[in-house]
């Protein structure tokens, strides 16, 4: 079945963007889509349009018997492998695989996947940018907002791609095999969804599921529990170390990165900034020089590289307070990488939909960096629970009431910063659109 889908009915569980990618991709090889997703037709008008345009069969608003007249399903990463609808496919035993599992069936080149728990985006969008300065037909994919599959059939045997991969896209692999698998970290995340932490690094660790002795395995060394179940692996294992561990193929001694111990770059030439993108980019450089990125390609990406859009991203200047994007931010881990960016005091905007995190863990940074938090969404109650007594708290009913709020609530000089360290499904379609409509408000303030 794999690679040879000509007439072959195929199920596409969930009409998001990589479920209506991965039916396009399916209909120019041939196949027979269709797709099925809970939701309402009017609620997916733009979906709608494009399945009408390209001929592919699909239904909304709930899954027919329909859905079990095929070969194999593709799931949407929205989808949890434990709900109702995937379970009755394994029951009929009818295969279900993610999208990122379908795409590398046809995916030409080579592959590098990036995974972890924070940084994923930051860290695939400069791999890419490093590959266009050898291979100007890399692509960047996945997880990051373009699906797998939009990209795959223009690959050839010359091309890389680097790909953004989830836990949630990890479940349902099976040959899913990369050159390079990156993984950045492990944090407490998505526990709405796993049982508990052991079962969401378990999907996580699934990138490295068919890695050979000739891939490479590249992972943050400072991360004890990924340090050690990297030892499991066979692989060529080359780890980057922020705290100056010079044993390991990158590292940072607190003013410069070093790459198999020669000078890469000195921080203060980069326009990332803090810690975590110093990770990020030494995990990125690993991953392009082994595709063949030559060390001043490298090194001049990381100086004009300025970071990626709702990843701590600067909005605007109203009445000297700077207004920061930061909707990326969907863990508690990302947040406090955010509150740590920072030298002047912060007003914070911060909640949504809760992933089951412990924000207890914030404390002592919100109460060094933080000025005043304003609350939104589903997870204000459970915040404010946390941080009561710590720094003053407010609640709005809308992204715009907080905006609103927190710009009353700064002085000049100081920051305004959404980043919200829970999903965005409470309110919006996605962070994206968080982001967007965070900027559109700022926009409209008077200065």
């Amino acid at each position: 079945m794999m690679k040879n889908v000509n007439g072959k009915k195929v199920t596409i569980l969930g009409a998001a963007r990589s479920g209506i990618a991965a039916a396009e991709m399916l209909k120019a090889l041939g196949a027979r889509p269709f797709v099925s997703d809970s939701a309402s037709e009017a609620d997916k008008e733009e979906q709608v349009h494009r399945l009408q345009k390209t001929g592919i069969a699909y239904e909304f608003g709930g899954h027919s018997a329909a859905v079990y007249e095929a070969d194999f399903a593709v799931l949407s990463p929205g989808i949890p492998v434990r709900s109702k609808i995937v379970q009755s496919f394994f029951e009929k035993k009818i295969p279900v695989y993610s999208e990122i599992e379908v795409a590398s069936w046809f995916c030409k080149g080579g592959l590098i996947a990036v995974t972890g728990s924070n940084g994923k985006t930051t860290t695939t969008t400069l791999i890419g940018e490093m590959l266009r300065e050898k291979y100007p037909q890399a692509a960047a994919a996945g997880n990051i907002g373009s699906p797998f599959s939009a990209a795959v059939l223009q690959t050839t045997d010359e091309s890389w791609m680097v790909v953004e991969v989830s836990s949630f896209q990890l479940e349902t692999i099976e040959t899913f095999h990369p050159n390079q698998a990156v993984v950045l970290n492990f944090a407490p995340n998505h526990l709405d969804r796993y049982d508990d932490y052991d079962a969401y690094l378990a999907a996580k660790w699934r990138v490295v599921k068919n890695i050979s002795a000739t891939d490479y395995l590249i992972y943050n060394a400072a991360d004890a529990r990924l340090s050690r179940q990297t030892e499991e692996k066979e692989a060529r294992k080359m780890g980057f170390d922020i705290n100056g561990d010079r044993i390991q193929a990158a590292w940072f001694d607190g003013q410069s990165i070093f790459l198999h111990g020669e000078e890469l770059i000195n921080v203060q030439e980069m326009k990332l900034r803090g810690k975590h993108n110093y990770m990020n980019a030494m995990a990125a450089a690993l991953a392009a020089q082994n595709a063949g990125v030559a060390i001043e390609a490298i090194r001049t990406v990381l100086q004009n590289f300025a970071g990626v859009e709702h990843r701590l991203e600067f909005c605007a200047e109203k009445n000297g307070v700077k207004f920061i994007n930061d909707s990326k931010a969907t863990t508690v881990e990302s947040l406090s990488f955010a509150l740590q960016s920072f030298d002047t005091p912060i007003v914070l905007i911060a909640g949504g939909k809760d992933k089951g995190s412990d924000f207890t863990k914030l404390n002592d940074l919100i109460k060094r960096y933080v000025k005043t938090v304003v609350l939104i969404g589903t997870a204000a109650e459970k915040m404010e629970q946390a941080w009561q007594g710590i720094k003053p708290l407010k609640r709005a009913e809308t992204l715009e009431e907080a905006v609103q709020m927190a710009a009353g609530l700064a002085d000049k000089g100081e920051v305004v910063l959404l980043s919200p360290a829970c999903a965005s499904f409470d309110m919006f379609t996605d962070f994206e659109d968080r982001g967007r409509q965070f900027k559109k408000i700022v926009h409209h303030l008077t200065d």
